[in-house]
């Protein structure tokens, strides 16, 4: 008779335990990542671009001899 007691009153405990109750939500505060000041002020890339324009142009107008590209006259 002691043991369903006990088991009794040991299950209406943890009932009540689990039953959960109002309680406020804890809200964790927003991480907001700032933006970083950068004093290039977005002029590397732009540069990059010319300067990959201006290889590819300086690359085909060659003038090393090893393309079709007729020779210029000489004065003498």
């Amino acid at each position: 008779m002691n043991k369903i007691a006990l088991a009794t009153a040991l299950s209406l405990a943890t009932t009540s335990a689990f039953a959960g109750g109002v309680v406020e939500p804890v809200m964790e505060p927003e991480v907001v990542a700032a933006q970083t000041a950068s004093s290039s002020g977005g002029v590397v890339i732009p540069l990059l671009l010319l300067l990959l324009v201006v290889a590819a142009v300086a690359s085909s107008s060659g003038g090393g001899g090893g393309g079709g590209s007729t020779p210029l006259p000489t004065l003498q």
